[in-house]
């Protein structure tokens, strides 16, 4: 299958598949005697592998590690539930700052709010976000 094939089928571009191949996560493929490359019709089940698992929130890198466990012959399925549990507790992490973000600046929206402009000392940049 030509790349452009590929391409439709994988709901990617062809440029796309040329990055993938660049960075690991497709093998490059023959070439006919024209000199186009010629995909396995495996190579579309590949690109939804990384499409979803880029939409699970996996990187680059850990998509080919998970790739590189299945092409080694090994089920990927314990590196796999790793890898989501480490992104889940970054996400916790992540939602933690946000909420203590959000508990910030809704304080200092009230504070903002409450604040009269003609009564800032001069020398002063803003009251609002000093600490009080």
């Amino acid at each position: 299958m030509r790349i452009g094939d590929l391409a439709a089928a994988g709901y990617v571009t062809a440029k796309t598949i040329r990055f993938y191949e660049q960075a690991g996560l497709l093998s490059a493929p023959p070439r006919t005697a024209a000199g186009y490359r010629d995909y396995a019709p495996e190579a579309v089940n590949r690109l939804a592998f990384i499409r979803d698992a880029q939409g699970a929130g996996l990187t680059l890198a850990e998509i080919r590690s998970v790739l590189e466990l299945r092409d080694s012959g090994e089920a990927p399925c314990g590196h796999v539930a790793r890898l989501i549990s480490t992104h889940l507790d970054q996400i916790e992490q992540r939602m933690a700052e946000l909420r203590k973000t959000r508990a910030l600046l809704t304080d200092l929206g009230r504070r903002a709010a409450e604040t009269d402009p003609e009564s800032c000392p001069a020398g002063d940049i803003c009251t609002i976000l000093r600490q009080p």
